[in-house]
């Protein structure tokens, strides 16, 4: 296929430079990523092969500029791949692996770029704040990346990243056909007693999908535990949903990850001592915020046993329901928590979040929620753009102006679940801003909700309005990105810190200007009532025992496989699971780790390896910034551009805790983060 006919070579002529998906097709991929590839190493060797003395506009600017074939194909490739896979994409995306990491290591164990990177850096006092720092963090990743290792050393490195890279991908399409694999099947519509009959309909509408009439199909979703366990009265059902989820990746056959969980720790160890580490968990944290697996370890270790607490606490408290009031009693196990936890939650606070579905309706939360929050805080407005296509019938895109009216980018929301789309929520560029390229914003976000019957609302989770609105904090952050240098766009920041605007957003859900606008019942379009919205504020510390234990389990668990040393040998992914989870506490059988091992996407094939203690780490800014609103009066311009100027707009451009220090006038204190989670005792 000639270079002139593949639409992913050339820059898109449509607004926002939006990848042409009408004309992509699975097979313009591979002779894309080629081109890209060979284009890539061209521009790198024009820069090498520079006879004149090294400086930031003969090295630096045109390193940023190289590239943009190959980076404008990967980011639709692997948005395709994650949201909307085929086997075409998945077998693509198991042979480019291994090409793309042996490509990055052209560039980044290249000696001759690097002795110019770092010539550029002996003379970088010179240049203005961004374009020192991009020299800086230039110069700190090509030495971490291995440049600084000797022929053999880089040779061995090569072998380590190409193996590696092509064991995670496996990784996470054993997962993808697993997850879909276990899907629980329901034929008795009885055993399906308390859903709604929007859920049920749901559920039969994906029965359909995989050509299976008069059934209901429960799909899992990533985290260990499952939406409709909280409402499902049947109690052998909730547990074969509970089994079907951990069985994820570890039943034998050809989707079992337990080998590869083995073999990629083991990798990753031996690659850390190469590159001068002890561990993975030290190469990793070394270029975050943490700087240390053990600053990490104090942070998780302070949480961890008031977490197991409470959470020791919570679980009594769901034994005397069930004791009081079940005819055979039990001991509560993992199925059972979140449907007696409703109880107590319902008997404590008079709080049923099931019962609220109805006044979260899909539309009304994204435009009178999301985007109404967005307008009152940032000035920004939404346009549905119909003349626009994206990757899937499903997707939308919509057109995003500043308060004065210039366009800011575009903002595609991608909602419903399906068979080919991975598990869990996410955002991505699909073009990234940099007025050195002058390219705007084009941001994706993926959740995965159930689709409803044609004709049939929407009604999201209280979980999923939440997520919601998570996802697009991450969307704000692409979408507010000013930055001169790609490299710097957006949540191109340092991993530790990227959930942080993430979590901010989540304030406004429940912010009462917000949730009055589209917390509506679809139907009769009563609000939602006034005093349960104070009992949901009441109940806010409610079950965080329960959540904070099953996140710091799998944020401890991700670091205990990462702290592994290249003489360490671990033979069994049971064993070693068990006995982290026992050495910090947390093995607490009615409180398993939100990611077991063998469904790890983050750790394992999602890039939050050694990094999962991220969302913790970055509320603890959440916490202090919310903290910092509500002193400040809350949802208003002034603070919303405060807020965009200090810290969304600079993306990676200056050191982030630099940036939080700016904006709050301080360092974040972790105080406000142990009152949420109810850990200050």
């Amino acid at each position: 296929m000639a270079d002139t006919t593949n639409p992913l070579i050339a820059p898109s002529p449509l607004p926002y430079y939006l990848p042409p998906f009408a004309d992509i097709a699975d097979e313009h991929y591979e002779p894309a990523f080629d081109a890209g590839m060979r284009a890539h190493l061209d521009e790198i060797r024009a820069i090498t092969s520079n006879a004149d003395e090294p400086t930031f506009e003969n090295t630096m600017i045109p390193l940023e500029r190289a590239g943009q074939i190959l980076h404008r194909v990967a980011t639709v490739f692997f948005n395709k791949s994650s949201s909307d896979s085929s086997e075409t994409t998945n077998a693509l995306e198991e042979e480019i692996a291994p090409r793309l990491a042996a490509h990055d290591d052209a560039i980044m164990l290249d000696a001759a770029l690097y002795a110019r990177v770092r010539a550029v850096a002996q003379s970088a006092d010179t240049l203005d704040d961004e374009s020192r720092y991009l020299v800086e963090r230039y110069l700190a990743e090509f030495e971490h990346a291995g440049a600084n290792l000797d022929d053999d050393g880089k040779e061995r490195l090569r072998a380590f990243n190409q193996t590696l890279s092509t064991l995670t991908t496996r990784f996470e399409k054993n997962l993808l056909a697993d997850t879909n694999d276990l899907a629980v099947l329901v034929t008795d519509v009885e055993e399906l007693d308390g859903l709604s009959e929007g859920e049920i309909a749901s559920l039969a509408a994906a029965a359909r999908e995989r050509g299976i009439d008069d059934a209901y199909l429960i799909t899992l979703v990533l985290p260990t535990g499952h939406p409709v366990l909280a409402s499902l009265t049947s109690r052998t059902l909730r547990h074969r949903i509970m089994e079907a989820s951990r069985a994820r990746g570890r039943r034998g056959g050809p989707y079992d990850n337990r080998e590869l969980v083995l073999e990629i720790t083991r990798l990753r160890a031996q690659r850390a001592r190469l590159l001068g580490f002890n561990s993975h968990a030290e190469y990793v944290t070394a270029e975050q915020t943490a700087k240390s697996p053990e600053a990490v370890s104090r942070m998780l270790g302070q949480l961890a046993p008031p977490a197991a607490r409470n959470a020791r606490a919570e679980q009594a408290a769901l034994q005397e329901i069930v004791d009081e009031h079940e005819s055979e009693p039990f001991a509560i196990e993992a199925h059972d928590w979140a449907f007696y936890s409703e109880r107590v939650r319902q008997a404590t606070y008079d709080v049923d979040t099931q019962a609220m579905r109805p006044y979260f309706e899909a539309e009304r939360v994204l435009r009178d929620g999301v985007f109404f929050a967005a307008t009152k805080l940032y000035g920004m407005t939404f346009t549905e753009r119909h003349d626009l296509m994206a990757y899937h019938p499903d997707a939308r895109v919509f057109e995003v102006h500043n308060e004065d009216g210039t366009e800011l980018g575009l903002y595609i929301l991608d909602l419903y679940t399906r068979d080919s789309k991975r598990g869990g929520a996410w955002m991505n560029p699909l073009v990234s801003q940099s007025t050195l390229l002058g390219l705007p914003p084009v941001v994706v976000n993926n959740l995965n909700v159930p689709k409803p019957p044609a004709g049939s609302p929407t009604l999201l989770s209280f979980d999923e309005v939440n997520t919601f609105f998570h996802e697009f904090g991450h969307a704000l952050h692409g979408l507010f990105a000013h930055v001169t240098y790609p490299k710097f766009s957006g949540t191109n920041v340092f991993r530790d810190f990227v959930e942080f605007p993430s979590q901010v957003n989540e304030m406004w859900m429940l912010w009462p200007e917000v949730l009055e606008n589209y917390a509506v019942h679809h139907r009769t379009g009563e609000p939602l009532p006034a005093d349960l919205v104070e009992k949901i504020q009441a109940s806010s510390a409610f079950d965080e025992g329960h959540s904070t234990s099953e996140y710091l389990a799998a944020a401890l668990l991700d670091q205990a496989w990462h702290r592994i040393t290249a003489d360490d040998a671990v033979g069994d992914v049971e064993s070693f699971e068990a006995d982290a989870l026992a050495d910090v506490g947390l093995d607490n059988p009615a409180v398993p780790t939100r990611y077991s091992s063998t469904y790890f996407a983050h750790t394992f094939s999602g890039g939050y390896d050694a990094g999962y203690y991220s969302y913790i780490w970055s509320e603890v800014l959440d916490a202090d910034t919310v903290e910092w609103f509500e002193e400040n009066g809350g949802l208003t311009r002034e603070n919303g551009d405060r807020f965009r100027r200090l810290l969304l707009g600079v993306g990676g451009s200056t050191d982030p805790l630099e940036a939080y220090r700016a904006f709050r006038g301080r360092d974040a204190v972790i105080e406000p983060l142990l009152s949420r989670r109810g850990l200050e005792h």
